[in-house]
């Protein structure tokens, strides 16, 4: 199933950041820079979560909070702010917030807690109970199996991630610099070739042995998964 995440963040870098993680992730997101916006957009769609910063332009997330709930009891709505006292915690809760997250975060951590948000608003948790199928390899992100053919594949945790992330960018390149801190948490070096040694060490285990080769590299965009 796929999720559709509507954000409220004003600072289009850490916007754009938020919005990737959530697309490889394969979510839907859309973002709103101030207020007015996200409450306008809202009506255009259904979304199943709301991510709310408060300290942005027009109407800020504590009133856009107000506002949804007026109309709307269930959808769980994240705030994701810098305001980290907790009086601006107590008076989110009271306005009708599900959760309170204070930058700076950890995106594993914002992933956890929305699958904890969906899991009790009675929405299925995430894509990530669901197996990944790309012709006959088969992806398990909940319980971190391979298969190819029928035949399990052993992978490290970071062989894994690696896989899963590229999988769920269902066919689109993925950029070094996003499996850097998606995979390791950090950027590395240009010079480094750690992420061609694992992606080798995800070829030799996936492709090695069958004619159709799954894993691709496309120069100066990335690498994807996807069948010739």
């Amino acid at each position: 199933m796929n999720y559709k995440i509507l954000l409220l963040e004003d600072d289009p870098k850490l916007a754009n950041e938020i919005n990737q993680y959530f697309t490889q992730k394969g979510y839907e997101c859309d973002v709103a820079y101030d207020g007015q916006l996200l409450l306008r957009q809202r009506k255009l769609g259904t979304y199943d979560i709301y991510i709310l910063d408060i300290n942005v332009p027009a109407l800020n997330g504590l009133q856009v909070c107000r506002h949804i709930r007026d109309e709307d009891k269930s959808t769980p709505i994240l705030m994701l702010t810098a305001f980290g006292d907790v009086t601006d915690k107590v008076e989110a809760l009271y306005l009708g917030a599900d959760d309170y997250m204070v930058k700076p975060f950890h995106f594993d951590e914002l992933m956890a807690r929305i699958n904890a948000l969906l899991r009790r608003s009675g929405r299925p948790q995430s894509e990530k109970e669901e197996t990944i199928i790309i012709e006959d390899l088969q992806v398990n992100p909940l319980q971190m199996t391979v298969e190819r053919a029928g035949r399990k594949i052993e992978l490290t945790p970071k062989e894994f991630k690696l896989l899963e992330l590229l999988a769920k960018a269902k066919g689109r390149p993925v950029s070094k610099q996003t499996i850097s801190e998606q995979v390791w948490d950090i950027n590395f070096d240009t010079g480094t070739n750690t992420i061609e040694v694992y992606i080798n060490f995800l070829r030799n285990k996936i492709d090695k042995g069958h004619d159709e080769k799954l894993i691709h590299t496309r120069p100066g965009f990335g690498y994807f998964l996807k069948a010739n």
